[in-house]
């Protein structure tokens, strides 16, 4: 029975028969209950109470382990008995467990085991709004198995704040079941830093924000009585505070994170004897009641992962919480009595904040969804009930990944191989460099490894993987207890039935070295496993701690790193700050062209390579993995298409400025960009985009004989234009009728027309256009006369020689008579003669 105390004071039980008789009628349901109102407890215990077996699934292992015991703590029982859970590595169940709580990836991993979960009758689905990806993948799967085997197996969706219609219609219009809490009330303080925080990028947290924010813990014990809880966005900053705090007396500080020892957990969860202030990251949002938390200071910050497709780098990144985050964590102050929470940004910016947190599946590495969708029978997910559909570059990326290491198929559907690699809860890079590690390694080393490599040791470790493998052999900190924990299951996993090694797959080629591997020194191993698990990060040095990756992207080491010597790096975490470059290496293992070689042997390539670099064609024989040259060796004889490929590539590079333009061939396009402007089609277009974009058809033949940059400079520009003009309907023949090089003025001079300005330009000396009232044109459009004196120097611009001739000429006729006497001046110029010649003598 549960305690009767208890029952009495969780709102939850109110709605409890709305919510059986929605599962009842519909076999599904969403139920919305506020932080504290027993929703992750009580109703899997009711439920079960009622005959059926129950499995929870939770977002985290701190969640999943708190919730199994506060509900064996409502049965007065210990967990194992009629409450157990599950989380990796650890399972505590016995026969009479009748409620079992697992994380969201021991669900999975159970769902692809036995797609019809035998013997469960409810699956609770709880903090669902945080939209993991697992917890988004789970939920498919369980409709599609309602759908098409089980469909007597209940859902429910639960959650303190959560988008409820969705959830309702993803369940086929299930009902939406609400329980009211009695939340108490909780004041919102808002304390902004007083000076200039740079904002948040990367994993980079300005250390005057944390500052300010170890400032707002003290203010708050000062002022409010019970415990506190602060949020902060990592492991590092929770560390950081700690240690800003260190001098508190008589107030005991806990850090709660994903890596936490578990008996700090455990502390969290129970009363303390004294004040506290608990640092956690958002593992602390939901699911779990810390006891004796009267205050809450916000940081406002998250940690969520993103990944760069293009470069293969996944990474954490920091970013300002969304609204729904910060209400469920100004929640926790409010579950036992009055509270307070103290928001370190001003109340201006609140609303800009976003709605809610970005899901998973838009922003993060969908490698391992991919996986597991194909293991399910649907590779690109396109039937599957998702609230999101998993973005097409991203599913593309991922199923590179998976065809380059054996997965799937050229298809997408999954191998014999694909299927082992789903059964090890691995990402699949890593359950390849598990499977194809262990032969050439030693299964022990290879699991070791791969276990080193799932969770990021500390960075008190270092960057070098081979040091920070013996760290963890020797270490007696949380660390390594976890990953022994996590070492020795992979080593079960391996040598379990139909989970073996490479078994000659396509990415588990070449030889062993050293038989079983136990012969491969250790630095030898890891770089091994690690180039193995990231073969598009294995990256050839380039001088001064700098390396190139054979994905293309460039990675720097710290200036004290000892890695800085390697002539090769297996690079296993690296990210990528803003506008930079390179990727900064925070963790990698030495190794070889060998290990390069085998690991990476998808991206080898060899051939001839002709392309246009550094100004002129460069052509060799190349032997390549991926951007990473090996092997390069001049070429003479470069087959002549690929030479002109490679000249088009410097013109679209470097523009027709490759060309000689002698002054003909500028007049000729000034001519042709002229009637491209004012009569349009056919006349082409001769933009710099425009004769690069046709540069294959203008400039051939000669394109194709020549043979480098000089070449080009030797075409005959002028001539190769004239290839564009449009021949084919007679129009070509016009152009000098429509843009004439020259027009006749009256005096019988041909005077050249200059077509580079908006407006063509006539300069011609005044006394040559006496007699000629209307000003010329070309195609219809009038050109701009520059009126020249005697001297050639310009005395007035028309394009309206009547009205010069009207109004302007007196003032020019007043100011040049006495400068040019032997000129004509005549009063009436419309009515002179026009001459190129002074006045005869008398």
């Amino acid at each position: 029975m549960i305690r009767e105390e208890e029952w009495g004071r969780l709102p939850v039980r109110h709605a409890l028969p709305a919510l059986e008789q929605a599962l009842d009628e519909h076999g599904a349901a969403v139920l919305c209950a506020p932080p504290g109102t027993g929703k992750t407890t009580l109703v899997p215990l009711v439920l079960a109470e009622r005959g059926a077996r129950v499995v929870v699934a939770e977002p985290r292992r701190i969640a999943a382990r708190g919730a199994a015991r506060r509900m064996a703590w409502l049965l007065g029982e210990e967990v194992g008995g009629r409450v157990g859970f599950a989380v990796r590595g650890e399972r505590v169940v016995s026969r009479e467990t009748v409620v079992e709580v697992v994380t969201t990836g021991v669900l999975l991993q159970r769902l692809q085991r036995d797609q019809e979960l035998a013997g469960v009758d409810v699956v609770v689905l709880d903090e669902c709004h945080e939209r993991h990806l697992d917890a988004d993948t789970v939920a498919a799967f369980l409709l599609d198995v309602r759908e098409s085997l089980r469909p007597e197996l209940r859902l429910v969706a639960a959650s303190a704040t959560t988008d409820a219609e969705g959830w309702a219609r993803l369940l086929g219009g299930a009902p939406v079941v609400r329980a009211v809490g009695t939340a108490h009330p909780v004041e919102v303080v808002w304390t902004p830093p007083g000076g200039t925080v740079r904002p948040a990028h990367g994993t980079f947290v300005d250390p005057a924000l944390l500052a300010h924010v170890a400032g707002t813990v003290r203010r708050a014990l000062a002022e409010r009585a019970g415990d506190v809880l602060c949020f902060l966005p990592g492991v590092g900053e929770i560390a950081r505070v700690a240690g800003l705090l260190s001098d508190l007396r008589g107030v005991e500080v806990l850090q709660v994170h994903g890596r936490a020892p578990a008996a700090v957990q455990e502390a969290v969860l129970s009363p303390g004897r004294g004040r506290r202030v608990v640092l956690a990251t958002s593992v602390a949002e939901s699911s779990l009641t810390v006891p004796g938390v009267r205050v809450v200071v916000d940081s406002g910050l998250a940690r969520e992962p993103r990944v760069d497709h293009a470069r293969g780098l996944g990474s954490l990144v920091t970013l300002r919480a969304s609204r729904a985050s910060a209400r469920q964590r100004a929640g926790r102050a409010g579950r036992e009595a009055p509270g307070a929470v103290y928001r370190c940004w001003p109340e201006a910016e609140d609303g800009r904040l976003p709605a809610f947190p970005a899901p998973e599946i838009r922003v993060a590495d969908l490698t391992g969804f991919a996986l597991q969708a194909a293991a399910w029978g649907d590779p690109d997910a396109s039937g599957l009930a998702l609230l999101d559909a998993p973005p097409a570059g991203a599913m593309a990326a991922a199923r590179s990944v998976l065809e380059a290491v054996g997965a799937v198929d050229a298809h997408g559907r999954v191998t014999e191989r694909g299927a082992r690699m789903a059964r090890l809860g691995l990402h699949p890079r890593l359950a390849r460099a598990l499977l194809d590690g262990a032969p050439l390694v030693g299964a022990r080393r290879a699991a070791e490894l791969v276990a080193l490599l799932g969770e990021e040791p500390p960075r008190e470790y270092g960057d070098d993987v081979a040091a920070a493998w013996r760290a963890a052999r020797r270490g007696g900190d949380a660390y390594g207890a976890r990953w022994r924990r996590e070492a020795g299951r992979l080593a079960r996993r391996l040598a379990a039935p139909g989970t073996g090694g490479a078994a000659g797959g396509p990415a588990g080629a070449g030889p062993a070295r050293g038989g079983s591997g136990d012969g491969v020194p250790d630095d030898v191993a890891a770089g091994i496993v690690v180039a193995l698990a990231f073969p598009e990060r294995v990256a050839r040095a380039r001088g001064g701690g700098s390396f190139l990756m054979a994905a293309g992207t460039g990675a720097e080491v710290g200036r004290e790193s000892g890695l800085r010597s390697a002539g090769w790096l297996a690079v296993a975490v690296a990210d990528r700050p803003a506008h930079q470059a390179s990727a900064r290496v925070r963790l990698a293992a030495v190794c070889d062209e060998d290990t390069a070689r085998l690991a990476a042997g998808h991206l080898l390539v060899a051939g001839d390579e002709v392309r246009w670099q550094d100004g002129d064609v460069v052509a060799r024989r190349v032997e390549r993995l991926g951007a990473v040259d090996l092997v390069v060796r001049p070429l003479g004889d470069a087959a002549p298409g690929l030479v002109r490929e490679a000249l088009l590539e410097g013109l679209r590079r470097e523009g027709p400025g490759l060309l000689r333009w002698s002054r003909e061939a500028v007049r000729l396009r000034e001519r042709l960009a002229f009637l491209r402007r004012v009569v349009g089609a056919p006349w082409p277009e001769v933009s710099d985009e425009a004769l690069v974009a046709r540069a294959g058809e203008w400039l051939e033949p000669e394109l194709s004989a020549a043979r480098r940059r000089a070449g080009l400079a030797r075409i005959d520009v002028e001539e190769a234009l004239r290839r564009l003009l449009p021949w084919a309907g007679g129009e070509a023949a016009r152009l000098d009728e429509l843009a004439p090089e020259r027009i006749e003025v009256p005096s019988g001079s041909r005077i050249r027309v200059e077509y580079g300005d908006e407006q063509p330009v006539l300069a011609v000396k005044l006394q040559e256009m006496f007699g000629l009232a209307r000003t010329p044109r070309v195609a219809g459009v009038p050109v701009l006369v520059h009126l020249l004196s005697p001297a050639g120097r310009p005395v007035a611009v028309t394009a309206d020689l009547e009205s010069f001739w009207r109004d302007g000429y007196r003032s020019v006729r007043a100011e040049l008579r006495g400068r040019y006497p032997k000129h004509p001046w005549p009063q009436d110029p419309s009515a002179a003669p026009p001459t190129r010649r002074t006045n005869p003598r008398r």
